[in-house]
């Protein structure tokens, strides 16, 4: 495959990123990736998926929103990072990568989210009905569930999750929204104002699954739960086809087993776009 690093216009800051392109001809269609929460476009399902997915014929967009890694800099010492991150401004970044991709001859592309990534993929999905097909890895619920569910099972704020709630309101009503506070579990950090928006603003994908109407596919870790990561639920509620994959010995991140979930994603493709990809890998 052919690698260009890119970058994408953006609201307030350009969005970094991969292009990738199949060889031995032009590309069948493309597909846009996006990454999960404290992730990049270099690590995760946007590195390991691109080149099952190139065979296939799809050329592939993989990106940075401005939520990307906890914490980071660019040209200068201001921060930026998902620490900081707020959903309005992830949904904004999805969108101006799919008008990048448009602008590249790719008006429809099939949209691929792992995790936060694959929550805010049925909200643009939603958004985008001609998307041709969807790619859930491990989407998280989303909506005012997560953040309990998310503390309940050991990551945010854990066992102290109304004592940061209260912490967090009031640096806001302060003027201080944008410093950090620190959390026990996974991610470790977050401003305030972030840590609110998480309450409150996060799309809810069983709302939104009447709404899909592509083909979805929802593949799940068996070491994931069911309640954070609910694809039977998602498939009941569906507007479309949906197919459920859970994949044994699996963690959230898919760490050693990479080549089954991109093999999963890649013959679930075939199989649904018969006319716009070569073939399985």
């Amino acid at each position: 495959m052919r690698t260009n690093l890119i970058t994408i216009p953006g609201e307030d800051v350009p969005l970094d990123g991969a292009f990738y392109e199949p060889m031995g001809g032009p590309a069948a269609g493309a597909a846009l990736l996006f990454h999960g929460d404290m992730m990049n476009f270099y690590v995760g399902a946007p590195r390991f998926l691109p080149p099952v997915l190139t065979e296939l014929g799809l050329a592939c967009l993989a990106f940075n929103r401005r939520g990307h890694d906890v914490l980071g800099t660019r040209a200068g010492r201001a921060a930026e990072g998902g620490a900081l991150q707020r959903t309005h401004e992830a949904i904004a970044d999805n969108r101006a990568a799919a008008a990048w991709l448009a602008g590249r001859g790719f008006p429809t592309p099939v949209v691929i989210g792992h995790s936060n990534g694959g929550m805010l993929a049925v909200r643009h999905v939603a958004d985008h009905p001609r998307t041709p097909a969807l790619v859930l890895l491990s989407a998280h619920c989303g909506g005012r569930h997560l953040v309990p569910r998310a503390s309940k099972a050991g990551l945010l704020a854990r066992d102290r999750l109304d004592e940061v709630t209260a912490q967090a309101r009031a640096m806001v009503a302060e003027g201080r929204g944008r410093e950090l506070m620190l959390l026990q579990g996974w991610w470790y950090v977050a401003s305030a104002e972030s840590f609110l928006d998480l309450l409150t603003e996060l799309p809810d994908v069983l709302e939104l699954a009447p709404r899909i109407t592509c083909p979805t596919l929802y593949l799940r870790g068996d070491q994931e739960p069911a309640d954070l990561y609910p694809a039977e639920a998602f498939k009941r509620r569906a507007g479309g086809p949906c197919s459920v994959e859970i994949v044994p010995q699996c963690d959230h991140f898919y760490v050693g087993r990479e080549h089954a979930v991109a093999a999963a994603v890649a013959a679930w493709l075939a199989r649904m776009l018969p006319g716009a990809v070569r073939g399985a890998a």
